[in-house]
């Protein structure tokens, strides 16, 4: 035999439909070899969550949950089943001439079950398949052919099967497919976020604070502009991600379509190679190795770097307004703050979204390096590396998650702000210096800096400095009323407008 599905012992008597024949029901001729071991499904994965190696699936397993369907094993296992399913369809509709196309009405409905909702049971089958034979994406073609030889079709029928199809062209789509369902998970989560911060930047639009440059006291700004900052970073971030195409390639071992022409050179492959990756939700790519260069998913990988690299700034921010005391945190009654000194509320959670957003993106950056990167026409380093998609996008929203709990606990010290702002006056210098520059009183900068620089300036200091300034009554007055309350442009306004 090939290594093809035998038509062998399928039990039609018993009325085996779609997607309840295993395996063992269909005998496949792959040589001597060991037995494979039994199974388990790899979604309903029983390892206790201390026993796993990696934190996404163990200590933060819970907080993985909406991307571990799409980017585990079992989610591609799926996900290859779909698009294998969807080919045949579309080559038995597409290609009438074909002998396989003329099937039955059962085995086209099979092939849309497939389509639209493997079994649950498709990803241990599988992996007992490949266990034989030691081919991933091979051991999904010959689960697809037992299920459609489970409905009746018959041998020419199966041949329709990954026709014409290297692994990479079942790969790239599926990998494609599933990118673009984590973004719209993850999107989701960034939504939350965003209106989070959007809500406390207009809470805090007037809240005046003591603004930090290089760490020292400068130019009074309020807490929701130095939100809202974030909010405008984020947006933008958002649709520089969002607007990446998603690309795909069905043109055989090389991209040539050297298989389709010689097996059938009246048909437009090129066409129905755009057509169906069209159908599959995503953009054809008709300059192509093996393997789709991964140009795109660099790109989707950079961008979403990006958008981390905004919210780990926002991380230690938030950090270090709580250091200050500008935010306080509400405490829990039965946490504990450290294991030492129990009056501590460490900013955990802010510093748990830092640390796996630093993962995340080390594993992006390398993704958006590494992958448009394959010797000649193709090699394997890009297999391995792809497995590590889901890795980088639990990091992140275990980052993300952890970010929207820190910013549930968080409320502004109103008065620790104002504090520091009275004992400020110095940031008022920029303020002085400015009106006589624009009155035309010649080194107003260097008077500013003579009067303040190294020492305390308090509201009487100034205001004498002020009463010996060559400038009319007017400005003399509107410098004297100023505060550093007062003192924020029009720091409010751009926070309510975010």
């Amino acid at each position: 035999m090939d290594g093809s599905v035998a038509r062998g012992k399928l039990d039609r008597a018993a009325g085996a439909a779609c997607g309840h024949v295993t395996v063992s029901d269909i005998i496949i001729d792959f040589g001597p070899g060991p037995s494979p071991p039994r199974m388990h499904d790899p979604s309903q994965n029983d390892l206790p969550a201390v026993l796993a190696l990696s934190p996404v699936d163990g200590r933060y397993r819970a907080a993985t949950e909406p991307l571990r369907e799409l980017l585990s094993e079992a989610g591609l296992i799926r996900e290859r089943i779909r698009v294998e399913a969807a080919w045949f369809e579309y080559l038995a509709g597409a290609l009438p001439q074909l002998p396989g196309a003329r099937t039955s009405a059962a085995v086209r409905e099979c092939a849309r079950r497939l389509q639209q909702a493997p079994p649950d049971s498709c990803a241990a089958a599988v992996k007992g398949i490949e266990a034989r034979i030691n081919h991933d994406v091979k051991a999904v073609e010959y689960y697809v052919r037992g299920e459609l030889a489970a409905a009746g079709a018959d041998p020419a029928t199966l041949e329709l099967v990954h026709f014409g199809c290297t692994s990479e062209d079942i790969n790239n789509v599926c990998y494609a497919r599933l990118l673009l369902q984590a973004r719209t998970r993850l999107c989701s989560t960034l939504a939350g976020l965003t209106e989070e911060l959007s809500g406390l930047a207009h809470r805090t639009a007037g809240l005046t604070m003591l603004a930090r440059t290089h760490g020292q006291p400068a130019s009074p700004t309020t807490l929701g502009k130095e939100v809202a900052n974030f909010v405008g970073r984020l947006r933008r971030a958002e649709r520089r991600w969002t607007s990446v195409e998603a690309l795909g390639k069905w043109n055989g071992a090389v991209g040539n379509f050297n298989a389709h022409r010689a097996a059938l050179p009246e048909v437009d492959w090129r066409a129905a190679s755009t057509a169906f990756v069209g159908s599959l939700g995503l953009l054809a790519n008709a300059y192509t190795t093996q393997i789709e260069p991964h140009d795109w998913i660099a790109e989707y990988c950079d961008a979403l770097a990006g958008m981390n690299v905004v919210l780990l700034d926002l991380s230690r921010d938030f950090w270090g307004y709580i250091s200050l005391g500008y935010l306080r945190q509400r405490t829990a009654a039965a946490e504990v703050g450290s294991s030492t000194m129990p009056h501590k509320v460490n900013p955990i959670d802010f510093e748990n979204c830092e640390g796996n957003l630093g993962i995340a993106n080390a594993l992006l950056k390398h993704f958006a390096e590494k992958l448009p990167v394959s010797r000649w026409q193709r090699d394997l380093t890009d297999s391995t590396v792809l497995r590590n998609l889901g890795v980088a996008l639990g990091h992140t929203l275990i980052a993300w998650r952890a970010l929207a709990r820190g910013l549930g606990k968080v409320e502004p010290d109103a008065q620790r702000m104002r504090a520091d702002l009275d004992g400020a006056w110095e940031v008022l210098g920029e303020a002085v210096q400015t009106v006589l520059r624009a009155a035309g009183v010649p080194d107003g900068y260097e008077k500013l800096k003579n009067f303040t620089r190294g020492r305390a300036i308090d509201a009487r200091s100034l205001a004498e400095f002020i009463e010996t300034l060559p400038l009319p009554a007017g400005q003399k007055h509107r410098l004297l009323a100023l505060t550093p309350a007062d003192y924020i442009g029009w720091a409010a306004e751009l926070a309510r407008e975010i």
